[in-house]
């Protein structure tokens, strides 16, 4: 019998858990609203819990968590949410629940770096040396991977909080980041433009000045990303992205921004930014990377 993996994409608004043996083989999918921690854990291990009851114990788990999280391993916290503005979350051990819970090796990181790690491996990514993954939604976050491992360091990356230059016909709002004000995630995630112009992006017209100023910010971080990563990819994905033309945009956005200076033509950014290849998919599948390598690794089981 094939090896058997707890998948987790552990969002800010839902938990995606899953039961897979393979890419293609996924026996079980659940979404879970993130709520509580008590009660959306409980839920979770509920959901796994009952999938071993039907198919036997899991190998391993795979955890893509929103953040900030800390990633490493030497840490007493690792596993654990730290400062992150979802009230009662901070200093919650996502990876220790679910670790004690089922009695296997977990694999841990943000969500954006496991929905990056999918995307190199099956997705839009394959064949790169360096590429991101973005998601802009109830918040704006990045992965990055460089030769197949995902970038961490000192904690990992947090693209949604640079500060951006000001559209000049938005200096006005403040940002809705409880840290930062006016960072990106600040200023062009979901809660951001709501709060701004009373709608999501998808449901104000398409003339409306939302749609280029929401693209001229992110169009700010694919710049920022060339500056500092050189990627060969960068995959732009999340709720806000579901507004018709928004990626056509960023693209227009970023080579004015550029303006030739990092090798890259016009119609060289339409290659260099791409939507996920691998849909909704790619922070779920991110888990089962994630799993995988933890089961490689023979990843230690961390107490709660």
């Amino acid at each position: 019998m094939s090896r058997l993996y707890a998948l987790i994409e552990a969002g800010g608004t839902k938990f995606v858990v899953a039961v897979a043996r393979s890419r293609d083989e996924i026996l079980r999918v659940e979404r879970i609203p993130t709520t509580s921690p008590s009660t959306t854990l409980s839920q979770t291990i509920a959901f796994f819990q009952n999938a071993a009851a039907e198919f036997g114990a899991f190998d391993a788990a795979g955890i893509g968590c929103f953040g900030p999280v800390d990633l490493d391993p030497r840490s007493a916290t690792w596993g654990c949410i730290t400062s992150t503005p979802k009230p009662g979350w901070n200093g919650v051990n996502v990876a220790g629940a679910i670790g004690a819970a089922l009695g296997c090796p977990v694999g841990f990181d943000t969500d954006v770096n496991g929905a990056a790690l999918a995307e190199a491996r099956w997705g839009a990514s394959q064949g790169t040396s360096v590429s991101t993954y973005v998601t802009v939604g109830t918040g704006i976050g990045g992965g990055v991977v460089i030769e197949g491992q995902p970038l961490h360091g000192a904690r990992h990356p947090e693209m949604g909080h640079v500060r951006p230059e000001r559209h000049p016909r938005d200096h006005d709002f403040a940002g809705v980041c409880p840290f930062h004000g006016a960072c990106l995630e600040g200023l062009a995630s979901g809660p951001a433009i709501m709060a701004r112009w009373g709608a999501t992006l998808s449901d104000l017209p398409e003339d409306h000045e939302a749609h280029e100023i929401v693209a001229f910010y992110l169009g700010q971080l694919v710049v920022m990303q060339q500056a500092m990563l050189s990627p060969d990819r960068i995959v732009i994905g999340g709720g806000v992205l579901g507004a018709k033309r928004l990626l056509p945009r960023i693209r227009s956005a970023a080579a004015m921004l550029a303006n030739g200076y990092f090798g890259v033509d016009r119609a060289g950014y339409d290659v260099l930014i791409r939507s996920p290849e691998l849909g909704e998919r790619s922070g779920l599948l991110g888990g089962l990377v994630l799993a995988e390598t933890a089961l490689l690794v023979k990843a230690p089981l961390i107490p709660v």
